[in-house]
């Protein structure tokens, strides 16, 4: 009689369980959710998911190797609180990509996806007036990423959404500091120019709206 064998674990399981978990903490961070300097444990990340130390502990690696976390020698991991190098850097990154991003969108600026921008652009000034730091956050990054789909240009998208991830915390921060009282100006300038198909007008409003709220916080 064949001895029976214990069932093998699942491993399309646990990478779903690690997948899951990634995709909620990147969310989190990239929304402002989890402010700068926090302290995080796999603990209470498997507690929080529903999940084993080892997705919990994947997870935690794949966001620090994306600078989103950082994780001291005693396993202490947190959200990274930025120096104003690095804000600036950052900031810097930015412009750069979002800049080319937007320009390759100009010509596949359809009016469908000009009138798209503009219902986003309402949703945040209804985050704006209702305090909604998170849904700011959301809905802001929400109209940079609409408008760069149209760049069809996949990798430097996820470049840019990397920048993103890791200026989470200091968004939520920013946020704070700015009071805002309606949608950035800056957006208004950005839509502008894509029904003018005005390129030049289009980089330099892109260019000031992903830089000029964080010279703020290295002022």
């Amino acid at each position: 009689m064949p001895t029976l064998r214990p069932p093998e674990r699942n491993p399309e399981a646990r990478i779903s369980a690690h997948d899951r978990v990634y995709r909620g903490l990147r969310s989190r961070i990239m929304l402002g959710q989890i402010g700068p300097g926090e302290s995080l444990t796999l603990r209470g990340i498997g507690r929080e998911f529903e999940v084993s130390m080892t997705p919990a502990r994947e997870a935690v690696q794949r966001l620090v190797a994306e600078g989103a976390l950082s994780m001291s020698n005693s396993g202490r991991v947190q959200t990274p609180e930025l120096s104003n190098e690095r804000i600036e850097e950052l900031a810097a990154l930015r412009a750069l990509l979002e800049v080319e991003l937007a320009s390759r969108a100009l010509p596949r600026a359809h009016i469908a996806l000009i009138d798209r921008l503009q219902t986003i652009n309402g949703t945040i000034t209804d985050a704006v007036s209702n305090r909604d730091a998170v849904g700011y956050i959301r809905t802001n990054l929400e109209f940079h990423r609409t408008l760069y789909l149209r760049a069809q240009a996949p990798a430097m998208l996820a470049m840019a959404e990397t920048v993103w991830l890791q200026l989470g915390p200091t968004m939520r921060a920013l946020y704070t500091r700015m009071r805002r009282n309606e949608a950035p100006h800056y957006h208004r300038l950005i839509i502008a120019a894509l029904k003018a198909g005005d390129e030049p007008g289009l980089r330099l409003a892109v260019r000031s709206d992903v830089t000029q709220g964080l010279r703020m916080l290295t002022s």
